[in-house]
């Protein structure tokens, strides 16, 4: 099968993780003997690159300027590739990327799937508040939000939240597929060693190190997991925690730190490359995924979360959307947005290493069976061969 993959951002760029979905899928159908392109857009704005292959994955930069020219062009150029596929896909609903690639479908009659990985609206009023500029491309968002679903032949959602938002918009349910985000198992393992992290940020020997990954943006909430960190402090000091990521939160987040006086409890590694992330999930004693209940973390499937689980942690994580689904019986689940009760969970982890060792095998055992991209890949792949039937 010909598959056209089309995402809106730049899968090169590190301050952009959400590329690794993609890529992940695109790496599993090429290993599949599917024939795959990869369009993506470079985050500098009209930066051109030249075109370039991941093992036998076609990628093909565009330009995301802002321009209608710009767009015209991507959409010539979406639409000739999308001659050659049997399957054009699209992630997200950013204009720049979804619209050329309903257009394309649509001149050459090509079956048309979107991934709708998460709640793009919500997310931006998160992170950017609804003054007035934001409420326009937050409008924009719900606007395409609402009507690609019903453009598309076929819908993969990653969480239970978005597939019901897709019934709701009138597709029926043969055509709406779950695909949770997934772990790359040969990536992720208990086998990996973390020396080297706890030796470059001067871990000592007699110290638990409890660890956050994700991004300093809205939706993210690494201020609950901060303040549970003082509560756990208050009880034991041998421990020190480590935030890996970085986003427009960092300062305000770092001066929570100070304001706390944890400063030296407390470290910020800024953003580190995806392949990086394994050894520091590996330095851990627990890992942690802390949310409070909203619209954002109902429709979220953490990535988060999955690595930890392949990487065989012990985890504590929020109670919330899909977290309940991956951790139940494989995790620590605590109310959302309580740091209280993520402390709880946290000190009760650090103080019972065989909870720790049967957490963090169960945690592995979910991932094989079911929070992989192998899983993932195929469940899209019978989404594909349905609605090229039809």
């Amino acid at each position: 099968m010909n598959i056209l993959l089309v995402h809106p951002h730049d899968i090169f760029d590190k301050s952009e993780p959400w590329t690794v979905r993609i890529l992940s899928l695109a790496e599993e159908f090429a290993r599949n003997n599917h024939s795959v392109k990869l369009c993506y857009f470079p985050a500098l704005l009209g930066n051109q690159k030249p075109a370039r292959k991941i093992a036998s994955i076609d990628l093909i930069p565009l330009n995301r300027t802002p321009s209608p020219f710009v767009f015209l062009k991507n959409c010539r150029l979406i639409t000739t590739m999308g001659q050659w596929a049997d399957i054009i896909h699209f992630q997200k609903c950013h204009y720049y990327a979804s619209l050329p690639a309903v257009i394309a479908a649509y001149l050459k009659n090509k079956p048309l799937h979107y991934d709708w990985d998460d709640w793009e609206e919500q997310i931006w009023y998160e992170s950017c508040g609804r003054g007035l500029h934001s409420t326009f491309i937050g409008l924009s968002f719900k606007l395409l939000e609402r009507i690609l679903p019903v453009l598309s032949d076929s819908v993969s959602c990653a969480s239970e939240h978005l597939k019901e938002l897709t019934r709701k918009l009138g597709v029926d349910d043969e055509f709406i597929f779950e695909a949770p985000v997934g772990a790359d198992l040969e990536k992720f393992h208990s086998g990996i060693s973390g020396a080297h992290v706890k030796q470059a940020y001067r871990i000592e020997e007699n110290e638990e190190l409890v660890l956050y990954i994700g991004q300093l943006h809205g939706a993210q909430y690494v201020d609950l997991f901060i303040r549970a960190a003082e509560l756990v402090l208050n009880k034991q000091q041998n421990v020190k925690f480590m935030i890996v990521g970085d986003g427009f939160l960092k300062s305000s987040l770092r001066q929570l730190v100070y304001d706390l006086e944890l400063q030296n409890k407390v470290i910020f590694t800024g953003a580190v490359e995806h392949d990086t992330i394994p050894s520091y999930i590996a330095a851990s004693s627990i890992c942690v995924a802390p949310f409070r209940d909203t619209a954002v973390t109902r429709c979220k499937s953490p990535l988060k979360i999955v690595e930890y689980m392949a990487s065989g942690k012990a985890i504590v994580a929020s109670n919330v959307g899909e977290a309940r689904k991956m951790l139940s019986g494989a995790g620590i689940l605590t109310k959302p947005g309580d740091h209280k009760a993520l402390a709880e969970g946290m000190s009760r982890l650090l103080t019972d290493k065989d909870l720790r060792e049967k957490l963090g095998a169960e945690a592995r055992k979910k991932a094989v069976e079911q929070f992989n991209w192998q899983s993932t890949a195929s469940k899209i792949m019978c989404a594909y061969q349905k609605i090229s039937q039809r």
